[in-house]
């Protein structure tokens, strides 16, 4: 048992020293999360664990050469030993994703190579106040932290804001519900930009000042703020937080796009 165990530390410790390399992925299976969002689970010969927020990158090579390769934030807990879930938006003539909505099916494979990144991550042993802010698909690599702190066993304080334009576009809605009801500490909040249904108590506007005085007001200022969206939206929150007196070394962003909530 000894020495098995000093093997694995030893090739953790060699992984982390060695540049990433690219692995094939299979594709275990495949959840339908919003008609435009599916979430892929890749068993990796060569698993090793992440970080909530950390990445993977994709790449998907054609007969003649051609490559296309982009960046996808890890879903999934760190927790979830083999395998990682990858939640992706179908983004409008994007070659990667229209590639997994449209074609790839459970058994297929696919190049992957990660964890990658070190800044935006959240682990339970940080603490908190947590304040989380998403804006469409930025809610992937917050799900992950969520998922982590529920593992983890973690009670610290979390408040998450969630923009999205439409009720049916709130990605994983009825799981972060649960999370909210089973009085660990999370409170969820949701802002519908563009439509709402009848009878809809949230928000129905951009985040703003306001919205973010009411719903980070109870953590204080100095909550653990992580941002994750479109860059107009994430930039905007950002400012807002300052508005309202929280420090600037208590934010961490991440962007992607144009597009979005």
């Amino acid at each position: 048992m000894a020495t098995r165990g000093k093997k694995s530390v030893t090739r953790a410790i060699d992984q982390m020293n060695l540049p990433l390399q690219w692995q094939l992925a299979t594709i275990a299976a495949v959840q339908l999360e919003t008609p435009e969002v599916k979430t892929f689970s890749l068993a990796l010969p060569d698993w090793m664990r992440h970080r909530a927020g950390q990445h993977y990158d994709l790449r998907l090579r054609a007969a003649d050469g051609y490559e296309a390769q982009r960046s996808y934030s890890i879903a999934s807990a760190p927790e979830t030993e083999g395998q990682v879930q990858l939640t992706i938006e179908k983004i409008d003539d994007g070659e990667v994703s229209s590639f997994l909505h449209e074609v790839a099916v459970v058994g297929d494979q696919i190049e992957v190579r990660g964890p990658i990144g070190g800044y935006f991550v959240w682990e339970a042993a940080l603490g908190g106040p947590l304040l989380l802010i998403a804006g469409g698909s930025g809610i992937v690599p917050l799900m992950a932290m969520l998922r982590h702190r529920a593992a983890a066993g973690s009670r610290v304080p979390t408040r998450l804001l969630f923009s999205a334009r439409s009720y049916d576009a709130l990605i994983y809605r009825e799981e972060l519900d649960r999370l909210a009801a089973d009085g660990s500490g999370l409170e969820v909040f949701y802002t519908l930009t563009r439509s709402q249904p009848a009878g809809w108590r949230g928000y129905s506007r951009r985040i703003d000042a306001a919205m973010l005085a009411t719903v980070a007001g109870p953590l204080g200022r100095t909550p653990l703020c992580y941002i994750c969206g479109p860059t107009l939206l994430v930039e905007a929150t950002a400012n807002g937080l300052a508005e309202i007196g929280v420090a600037a070394n208590r934010i961490r962003t991440e962007r992607f796009g144009p597009s979005g909530s």
